[in-house]
């Protein structure tokens, strides 16, 4: 047997001003990454590339990876981007036979000139291969559409948020893609969705009313009802018509099952949409209440979550860190700031060389229509970093990983970390590559909002959600939606749905 492996995701904000060209998509932000050099760098990972890789080697199929392309979240993908790297993906086809497909993308991607990427990309995979089997991974964030559901042989999401089940995922849709190859398997799929666009704050999987729905379509895999039962909760920041919470169950052969259990799991979620939703309290009074909660239990965690560059934050907005200083925090460390300009003038100047200039601030963003003013920030350079992460750590994917140039700052109460790519600070390991342990400090303010959990969640003694600013907000008003299906909760409040009847839900067993 012979399977192509492939990676193309990219969770795409539409409200960003951060750009997608190609670079972004490379590790070295200038060449592609495929063929060995990919298989190398994710075999053995915990990531959906990897849990390929592993499902395909345990079969003792051979391999052809063209492409292992992620850029971190950020504004609609560049049409030269997407074209370069369908590409990667488009030509082996056209030359060899593969017995099966095994896609890890995200399923929230959105183009310049198309509002669905996964699906477009299916569509030309399907123009040159209609027959091949094709399995996909999503992220648990996927805005599924119509499309995707058609196209693909099985879909799979994740069931954990943080994202810690990326392998998991990717093996469970390898194994299925393997038994449906071999005639063991006839997969049958069923898609729903419900007007409701969760907000990712109460998306953690650690609670309800997430963790509840998510553990029931585990629970119906291990029982073996479904072969697959994924709970999508949707990315809420894509203007498009199918941002949504939805559900996909593959069953085997059993279509009425899989009805049953679509229903059920987007009837639990319509019923919890009330604690989907998210409200924010004033940012003076969440720092106050920080400094309040500080003990000798270990760090406070201050969450700068409304600039999130896991989510296509521009990781520059200064709210949380003026607001945090103007407060006289003391022992504290506040991950990061992006301002490249600012780093490389730290790292001319050197350890202990002191510091004064603006930093942050750099982008407009126009989409939520409010000023982000560069904060001048004094102080010392204490470290430099050349960002190298080597980690063992599954909150990094066991991979080995750069976040760039890095400077730490102290103005002597906090210590301010400034950093060259847009980076989420969700492991232990990134903090300690610029010098900094997080458990020796008294508040730890980072820019994330669930991911930190995997590494640094049990350092916690208290948690403190602030909203600065940025184009992660949980507050819809300050969006403005063109294209995002309406009436939809909780943007309009009085929205009905009830489960719609078989015969007017998308189920799909053998292709039309």
């Amino acid at each position: 047997m012979k399977f192509l492996i492939a990676g193309f995701s990219h969770e795409t904000n539409t409200f960003s001003p951060v750009e997608t060209p190609l670079g972004r998509f490379c590790l070295d932000g200038r060449n592609l990454l495929g063929g060995e050099a990919a298989l190398k760098l994710f075999r053995g990972t915990e990531t959906s590339v990897g849990g390929f890789i592993a499902v395909a080697e345990r079969a003792n199929a051979a391999i052809e990876l063209p492409v292992a392309a992620f850029a971190p979240p950020s504004r609609r993908v560049s049409s030269e981007a997407y074209e370069a790297i369908a590409e990667e993906i488009l030509g082996p086809l056209r030359t060899t036979r593969f017995d099966g497909l095994m896609l890890a993308l995200h399923g929230a991607m959105v183009v310049e000139d198309a509002d669905d990427g996964e699906g477009e990309l299916l569509a030309r995979i399907r123009a040159i291969a209609p027959d091949v089997p094709i399995a996909l991974a999503l992220d648990m964030h996927a805005n599924v559409s119509q499309q995707m559901v058609d196209l693909a042989t099985v879909i799979t999401g994740y069931h954990e948020y943080p994202h810690t089940d990326m392998a998991e995922t990717a093996v469970r849709a390898g194994e299925i893609l393997l038994a449906t190859i071999a005639g063991e398997k006839a997969p049958v799929i069923t898609w729903g969705s419900v007007p409701m666009l969760p907000h990712t704050m109460n998306e953690g999987t650690f609670e309800a009313p997430n963790g509840p729905l998510q553990g029931k379509a585990a629970r119906w895999e291990g029982e073996g009802r479904a072969l697959a039962a994924s709970v999508f909760t949707g990315f809420n920041l894509a203007d498009v018509p199918d941002a949504a919470l939805s559900v996909v169950v593959v069953t085997d052969g059993d279509s009425v099952g899989a009805k049953a259990m679509t229903d059920e799991l987007l009837t639990d979620a319509w019923a919890a949409r009330a604690d989907f939703s998210f409200e924010s309290e004033p940012l003076a009074d969440s720092v106050a209440r920080a400094k309040q909660l500080a003990s000798d239990k270990g760090p406070v965690f201050l969450l700068d979550h409304c600039d999130n560059s896991a989510s296509g934050g521009t990781m520059d907005t200064t709210a949380v860190l003026a607001e945090i200083i103007a407060q006289e925090l003391d022992d504290a460390v506040f991950f990061g700031i992006y301002d490249p300009e600012a780093v490389e003038a730290a790292m001319a100047a050197g350890v202990g060389a002191p510091f004064d200039r603006d930093v942050g601030g750099k982008y407009a963003m126009p989409a939520i229509k409010t000023p982000s003013p560069a904060l001048r920030l004094k102080g010392t350079v204490r470290t430099l970093s050349d960002g190298v992460v080597h980690s063992t750590s599954k909150a990094t994917f066991g991979l080995r990983m750069s976040i760039g140039h890095a400077v730490v700052v102290d103005t002597g109460r906090v210590e301010v970390v400034l950093v060259s790519k847009h980076v989420e600070p969700y492991g232990i390991d990134l903090l300690t590559t610029v010098g900094i342990d997080p458990r020796r400090r008294k508040f730890v303010a980072l820019k994330s909002r669930h991911h930190w959990r995997t590494d640094l969640g049990e350092l916690a003694a208290a948690v403190v959600n602030c909203a600065g600013q940025g184009v992660c907000t949980s507050d819809y008003d300050a969006l403005e939606f063109h294209r995002l299906r309406r009436p939809i909760y909780p943007i309009d409040p009085d929205v009905t749905w009830s489960a719609q009847p078989l015969g007017d839900m998308t189920l799909k067993g053998e292709r039309a």
